[in-house]
């Protein structure tokens, strides 16, 4: 077996940062293609001294995205080992860590077992392409938080129940030790609550006015403050999270948000930039959700995996609704030249697979269960379907009675469409089979999780689909694939300008070619002329 080794891509010394790994990601021009014989990898390291801040305190070394798996090693010594490119990796590296002089070593592998659940249709790069961060926890620290909001129809006998779990440092008593949570409107309080502080405790906050229904016309959100006092009165933590009141639920056959029809007018988004691949900004996020609120967009599936955690606060606040993907798409696993041939389906009913795949559920339902935009949870993609499936919607089912769960591959076996998802999810399906659907007793509300399929200068028809929300109540809309081209700007040989250059203009082979470019905007972000279809229609349902 060969194995390529590419030298330390960034360069060791004392005047580089941690931050400054993000983006090394491998963004190789003949590195697109699956060589089942080639295994890449690159090692990585950076010196680096910790700040004042951090100095006495546990100590966290943070990956928000390493594709595809990573050993890593602080001064020599073995901290661990992560995969799932697209979940947040933490270490806790107080017993490795010195106050000067540390050494971070990151082997960053492009293959791994996570292979076989990351078959998504885009470039094969690999590397560290999210945030790393180091930071520091106090001796009293809230490890987690689930905010659960509750309230009528009429915004009135509004509640909120918290639940806390924290950690502590060895020499720290949680005796004495206290909360303090208050919910605020703008800067009214509207709530308040102590409680005593322990492993795990919750607050229940009553609160004796009328409260604004979250919606994506109006997102209207409340600010929740925790403080954690220690034992001798010292403020040492403090938590603000923003939420909305909101309810989800399907009623008569219908999935209706706050006792109203939801119709979705969305579009699936990759995390995308054109000079570095997925290595995307904050000004990236900020244009698409401005782009998608000025083009009538009101929902976005993140395809196919979890999106940089920033995401998902931009779209609290600017009313964009969630559909929350697992990273998890195995096509290649079942699809064989074309046909369905499930007999060596992954993860299918293999229990090899089931506690690798449900700790990818898990991780995703912790990251994101606050997130007031968050109405599905998506178990993935084009993974066919069984038992392993049907374990995943069981734990949405069992740990969040507040959303509903979504996954399309129960239409490719139907003999689990009534223990996974609540929806009838389809891709691509023509008009003329939505309907059929719907006019033979539907028993479930019916979405497109993929549809308008927008390579080219394509978008036409869009109109049938649009006129389908006004025929059936059931038929709750769907999301265009999809928002942005996956291409790269590279300098061009021979005119020395600068083009986009998409699959196959790489000598990449095999290739899908031209599939790469399918979105409503070119993959510098310049809106395409379907995006005026887009922004029309959807403007019609709003």
């Amino acid at each position: 077996m060969t194995k390529f080794i590419i030298s330390t891509p960034c360069i060791p010394g004392k005047d580089m940062n941690i931050a400054d790994l993000r983006g090394r990601a491998i963004i190789s021009e003949r590195g697109c293609s699956a060589k089942l014989l080639i295994i890449p990898q690159v090692l990585m390291s950076v010196f680096f001294d910790l700040e004042e801040a951090l100095i006495g305190k546990r100590v966290i070394l943070s990956f928000e995205g390493a594709e595809q798996a990573i050993y890593v090693w602080i001064n020599g010594e073995f901290v661990g080992y992560a995969e799932d490119s697209f979940t947040v990796s933490e270490f806790d590296i107080t017993p490795y860590v010195k106050e000067t002089g540390n050494r971070l070593c990151v082997e960053v592998h492009k293959r791994s077992t996570a292979a076989f659940l990351e078959d998504q249709d885009f470039f094969r790069f690999f590397g560290l392409f999210r945030d790393v961060n180091l930071y520091g926890l106090p001796d009293i620290h809230v490890s987690d938080l689930w905010i659960r909001p509750k309230c009528a129809l009429d915004g009135r006998q509004a509640s909120m129940e918290i639940e806390l779990k924290t950690t502590k440092g060895k020499t720290v008593s949680y005796a004495d030790a206290r909360a303090e949570i208050c919910l605020l409107d703008g800067h009214q309080m509207i709530a308040k609550e102590e409680a005593s502080v322990s492993e795990s405790f919750r607050a229940d906050l009553t609160i004796n006015e009328p409260v604004q229904l979250w919606n994506c016309d109006d997102p209207k959100l409340y600010q929740v403050e925790i403080r954690i006092f220690d034992g001798q009165g010292d403020l040492i933590e403090i938590i603000p999270y923003q939420v909305g009141f909101r309810m989800i639920c399907i009623e008569d056959g219908k999935i209706k948000l706050n006792g109203r029809r939801l119709i979705i007018n969305g579009v699936n988004r990759h995390e995308w930039n054109a000079k570095s691949g997925r290595c995307i900004s904050e000004n990236d996020e900020i244009y698409d959700i401005e782009c998608m609120k000025r083009n009538n967009i009101n929902a976005v599936r993140t395809c196919h995996y979890p999106d940089r955690t920033t995401w998902y606060y931009r779209c609290d606040e600017a009313g964009i609704y969630v559909m929350a993907e697992v990273n998890l798409e195995s096509h290649g696993s079942w699809q064989k030249m074309g046909s369905v041939e499930p007999s060596w389906n992954v993860p299918g009913s293999v229990e090899l697979w089931q506690d690798v795949v449900l700790d990818r559920v898990k991780s995703n339902f912790e990251m994101f269960k606050n997130h007031t935009s968050v109405l599905f949870w998506s178990l993935g993609n084009e993974s066919y379907a069984g038992e392993v499936l049907k374990e995943m919607n069981a734990y949405y089912k069992k740990r969040d009675l507040g959303r509903l769960v979504h996954y399309e591959g129960v239409f490719q076996n139907r003999d689990y469409e009534d223990n996974i998802s609540d929806v009838e999810s389809q891709m691509y399906a023509p008009p003329g089979r939505v309907r059929e659907y719907l006019e033979n007793e539907p028993k479930k509300p019916f979405i497109l999780c993929e549809y308008m399929h927008d390579m080219g200068n394509s978008l036409g028809g869009m109109k049938s689909y649009i006129d389908l929300l006004d025929q059936y109540e059931k038929y709750q809309g769907g999301f265009i694939w999809d928002y942005i081209d996956q291409a790269l700007l590279v300098k061009d040989e021979i005119t020395g300008r600068e083009v986009l250059r998409y699959g196959g203009d790489f000598d990449d082979r095999p290739s899908d070619y031209e599939f790469s470019g399918n979105g409503i905007v070119f993959a510098d972000r310049t809106e395409k002329p379907a995006m005026q279809e887009v922004k029309y229609y959807y403007g019609l349902q709003k």
